[in-house]
């Protein structure tokens, strides 16, 4: 699904020059979930920024489903964003001045999609999601475990191939976390969906399949955890 082969990225130039990556190598099968651990500047966030090209490698390629990302024009690269990438930030991005159900449907109004097509996408999500009964809701009259459930259901709306979640947890406390990691781990089972989550919480990165430890650019750990903790769900109960 999404590979790095002997990425480098470095930000500013000369003797400030910071290297962040350093020959990254990585590969995330199609329909795994992966998250990625690591200190404050380890390139965590810089791994999720490259596999949306947001930014680019100063060398090495990275390959969306064995298409070259580097081969993208700007304009191609935004529409694999929207159609094929979905995201989950740490505070949320919703507009504030917008329903939940609004601001799912933006991305698809953004992209053009038929009216009905957004209907439909909308309330699958909210269904799956469980915001079905606060749609009508803006932001300002969420908690803060709501306003992630919108922002998942909206990178789900576009039906995307791979999301990627910067921090979900970040901005929650300990029970509004679990539930959204529980939810991402159902979603992840239910749809098929391929994650690839950067967190700093070990327990969150435990709902995974696989922890990728990182320090200093590189990978100091690869393992894997399809049978780990990660299962466990605030009831006490376990996923399927």
């Amino acid at each position: 699904m999404i590979r790095f082969v002997d990425v480098c990225k470095r930000f500013g130039a000369g003797a400030t020059a910071v290297e962040v990556l350093r020959k990254f190598c990585l590969t995330v099968p199609s329909g795994q979930f992966c998250t990625v651990m690591g200190p404050s500047g380890a390139g965590k966030s810089t791994v999720l920024h490259l596999a949306a090209r947001l930014t680019r490698p100063a060398s090495g390629e990275i390959y969306l489903a064995d298409r070259p990302l580097a081969q993208l024009s700007d304009s191609e690269a935004a529409r694999m964003r929207r159609r094929e990438i979905g995201f989950v930030f740490q505070f949320f991005h919703l507009v504030p001045y917008l329903s939940a159900e609004e601001n799912v449907a933006l991305p698809l109004v953004l992209d053009g999609c038929r009216a009905s097509t957004i209907r439909a996408r909308v309330q699958h999500v909210l269904r799956l999601v469980e915001m079905r009964e606060r749609a009508r809701h803006r932001p300002s009259e969420l908690s803060g475990g709501e306003l992630q459930r919108v922002a998942i259901a909206r990178a789900l709306a576009s039906e995307p191939r791979l999301l990627l979640a910067d921090e979900p947890t970040g901005n929650l406390d300990s029970q509004a976390s679990a539930t959204i990691m529980h939810l991402l781990r159902r979603t992840h089972l239910e749809l098929g969906v391929t994650i690839l989550m950067v967190t700093h919480d070990p327990l969150c990165a435990s709902y995974g399949e696989r922890i990728v430890r990182m320090l200093d650019g590189r990978i100091l750990e690869d393992i894997d955890v399809t049978e780990g903790a990660g299962a466990t769900v605030p009831d006490g109960h376990r996923t399927p």
